[in-house]
């Protein structure tokens, strides 16, 4: 029997606003930031995870994540690797800590990074990327994992098992075909809003030289603004070439779908988060007044229910699950089974630093053994910060290579935690 004797947490920001990687219409100087956790156990093995911030704050979800530590220290990791479906119910329904949320918020974010940390160890454990062990449950443990509470007027626990089942037959052949081609990836690298025309256009070039099969800009500071970088991208990009746009919050119902309309002689490949993450009946009124534009988001959807209520209300057409945002792996799961309930495309959120590393893990599972395809999937990419991790995102020629290296993909490297751990002060170097 092996027990935790440590929950370690470091707050790691990066000075991105330098050079304005990240910048968008709502976050202007964006210095990507992780709240950092190594669970450590007597036998010295640990496990890692995060939540992703973008600077100020990042302290306290830090200390979100230390409140967890009395839960964990001392327990049985045996026992809790072995029912992962009842190790994050009893952290999410813990009476005190939920009264914060209930299931949203930082505190369900912290919770995330403790049972990704799980299931970081869970997987080395089993010395197989988290994807692959994942693939590899039966469809009774994969909906072990899933808490239906509150999904049973969208998807039942049989339901859930149906599909999973479905999935079933050609799992091994998918898993053979990841090896071997990987999954698609789309980039968001030209599009940071605080980006020079020239930039955009070069970066634009050099995506489209790379292999990428989707580029995505940002919008929603200026209309006009917004017109000129499109135009550009697509003289750049040719004509049938995808171009995503993502205004992150930014506008009011109306002023979106105006906007919107404004931009759509550039023939948006789909409009990402319109309006205020929250607003179902807002993305709902939105999505049938542009259609056949999709509309996608949740990369700030804070739960399973949150992405329930998207679908049912066809708020949105394209679902952006986030690695780090909901409580963990298993809140995903739930979500990937909701998204192939109702038919939705998948194409996870990746814009901050880690998220490439970890969300691909979540997109690989899904096509092995959820949804079974590929078609019209694609994971975000941006380069930046990939040399701070252990095991790098590989991506070539517009796709994510297969990773195989045991874990979740969120363990930093030593020195860059050293380094950028903050104190106060960015450091520069």
């Amino acid at each position: 029997m092996s027990k935790i004797v440590a929950v370690e947490t470091t707050d790691v920001r990066f000075p991105t606003s330098v050079s304005l990687d990240g910048s968008d219409a709502m976050n202007p100087d964006p210095d990507y930031s992780a709240a950092y956790v190594r669970i450590v156990l007597d036998t010295g093995e640990s496990g890692y995870g995060f939540v992703f911030t973008i600077g100020r704050g990042n302290d306290v979800q830090v200390a979100a994540v230390d409140a967890l530590a009395p839960h964990l220290v001392g327990q049985d990791a045996e026992a809790l690797l072995a029912d992962m479906g009842a190790t994050w119910s009893s952290l999410v329904n813990d009476s005190q800590l939920r009264w914060l949320g209930p299931e949203k918020g930082v505190m369900h974010m912290a919770i995330g990074a403790v049972v990704n940390a799980l299931w970081d160890l869970k997987a080395k454990r089993a010395e197989l990327p988290l994807w692959l062990l994942l693939a590899r449950m039966t469809p009774e443990e994969l909906v072990s994992l899933v808490d239906f509470r509150y999904l049973g007027n969208a998807l039942t626990e049989a339901e859930a098992l149906d599909v999973l089942r479905a999935a079933e037959p050609g799992r091994a052949d998918r898993e053979a075909a990841l090896r071997a081609t990987g999954y698609p990836a789309y980039t968001t690298t030209p599009g940071w809003l605080g980006y020079s025309d020239d930039k955009l256009a070069r970066l634009c070039r050099e995506a489209v030289e790379d292999g990428f099969p989707q580029i995505k800009l940002k919008v929603g500071a200026d209309v006009e603004d917004d017109i000129r970088r499109l135009r550009i991208a697509r003289e750049v990009c040719g004509p049938e070439y995808p171009i995503a746009i993502d205004a992150n919050q930014r506008w009011e119902v109306p002023q979106a779908i105006a906007w919107i309309t404004a931009l759509a002689p550039y023939g948006p490949a789909w409009v990402e988060e319109p309006t205020s993450p929250d607003d179902i009946l807002g993305h709902a009124e939105i999505a049938a007044a542009v259609a056949p534009i999709p509309i996608a988001g949740g990369e700030h959807a804070h739960s399973r229910v949150m992405f329930k209520q998207l679908l049912q209300a066809r708020g949105i057409e394209v679902v952006q699950i986030d690695a780090v945002r909901v409580a963990g792996v298993n809140e995903n799961i739930a979500t990937l089974l909701l998204a192939a309930k109702f038919g939705a495309r998948v194409c996870p959120h990746a814009g901050g630093v880690g998220l490439c590393e970890a969300v691909q893990h979540l997109s690989m599972f899904d096509f092995v053994a959820v949804s079974g395809t590929r078609e019209g999937r694609m994971i975000e990419y941006v380069d930046h910060l990939h040399e701070h991790f252990v095991a790098p995102a590989d991506v070539r020629g517009g796709t994510y290579r297969a990773p195989m290296t045991p874990g979740n993909g969120m363990e930093m490297r030593p020195g860059s935690i050293e380094t950028y751990r903050w104190r106060g002060a960015h450091v520069y170097a």
